[in-house]
């Protein structure tokens, strides 16, 4: 009797060995499909975000041709592509009439436009990133003003640190970059917090701006007026000789903030996590401040103080990207020119030499009150 039971317990405990057994198999295959699964949705994603960027980057080529094809000689889209096809492949050909239109006149101010768009989006994309605030933009720390008051002291009163015909450049370049020296220079004895970021900016710009007024109201009225084209911002100065210095500019800050990418991703999830995982936040936000502020000093310096497109154009492409900045940087720098040429082609059909600052305004505001409205998060 005893052996009976002992062998029925054996078959019994067989049994559910055997059955434990296909369980397992059975809960391994499930989260095989799962895993599988899930890196077929991710690579889904990534596919979808791919083809976002590539479809902004083939608006903008279409707002880049039609914008240089506007003026008062106006010129066929495809007629425009064509000449700079034929340009590049032929550099010493003799130039037609309408090549040295597209060319010569029309391609330094266009280029222009596309990449101080790119710049201003990818630093200000960077900066909300950074501070975890929706409002923060290139200018936020008070660069701008800095800019403002040091071309506003070459052309009022000829006070420049390099004489020449860049004089007025340089002054606004190197007087946008002391709000950030002097934010690195009060981290050394406090936290450089996003709070005390913006503070320190806001309280430069209040003398800056008090700077700069008295200067104008001292000033002839030619030169006030200089002053006032100057900080409204504008394309009508635009030259060869600018553009390699601002594709310069934006292409090394932003291959700079598209490395620092995954910090600032940590940093959207707060300062003792990044802290938690060996980041060093503080050494991180400075480094993304100094990157942003050389990127947009580099190109207000010598296009003046164009608002909202840092400001507008991440925010845009959030909607359409999420908030991963390794996606999100480049679909901001993309928004960004898309929405310059997009002004610029405002610009050539309401009158040519109003200044472009004028009409980034006037979009950028709409939209970032449409923005606003439809924002459901109550925070960042």
């Amino acid at each position: 009797m005893a052996k009976i039971k002992y062998r029925n317990g054996l078959k019994n405990l067989g049994q559910k060995l055997r059955l434990s057994d296909t369980a397992r198999k059975h809960h391994l295959g499930n989260s095989e499909n799962q895993t599988e699964e899930i890196i077929s949705q991710y690579r889904a994603y990534k596919y979808a975000k791919a083809m976002m960027l590539l479809v902004v980057f083939l608006l903008c080529a279409l707002a880049f041709g039609i914008d240089i094809g506007l003026g008062p000689y106006s010129i066929d889209f495809l007629e425009v592509y064509r000449c700079i096809i034929d340009r590049l492949t032929d550099w010493g050909q003799d130039l037609t009439n309408e090549m040295f239109i597209v060319w010569e006149l029309r391609m330094p101010r266009v280029l222009t436009a596309f990449l101080a768009g790119v710049g201003l989006a990818m630093a200000g994309a960077a900066m909300q990133s950074m501070m975890k605030n929706p409002l923060a933009d290139p200018y936020t720390t008070g660069i701008s003003s800095g800019a403002a008051l040091g071309a506003t002291l070459a052309i009022t009163m000829g006070i420049c640190i390099v004489g020449g015909e860049f004089g007025t450049v340089i002054n606004a370049f190197v007087f946008a970059l002391i709000p950030a020296a002097v934010i690195v220079l009060i981290s050394t004895y406090r936290r450089p917090s996003p709070a005390m970021i913006i503070l320190t900016g806001i309280s430069l710009m209040y003398i800056f701006n008090a700077a700069q007024s008295y200067l104008m109201i001292v000033a002839d009225p030619n030169s006030a007026s200089a002053v006032y084209n100057w900080t409204v911002g504008s394309l009508n100065n635009a030259s060869w000789d600018n553009v390699p210095f601002i594709f310069a500019v934006s292409l090394i800050g932003g291959t700079l903030l598209m490395q620092m990418a995954r910090i600032l991703n940590t940093m959207n999830s707060g300062d003792a996590y990044s802290k938690s995982i060996g980041i060093d936040v503080n050494k991180s936000r400075i480094i993304v401040l100094v990157t942003i502020s050389l990127v947009a000093a580099g190109i207000i310096s010598f296009t003046g103080i164009i608002g909202f497109i840092g400001l507008v154009a991440p925010h845009i492409a959030r909607i359409f990207v999420g908030s991963d900045n390794k996606i999100l940087i480049p679909a901001a720098g993309l928004m960004g020119a898309g929405l310059m040429l997009l002004a610029d082609c405002a610009v050539q059909l309401v009158a040519e030499t109003m200044p472009i600052g004028i009409i980034t305004s006037l979009i950028g505001g709409p939209i970032f009150m449409i923005l606003i409205l439809k924002q459901k998060k109550e925070v960042w």
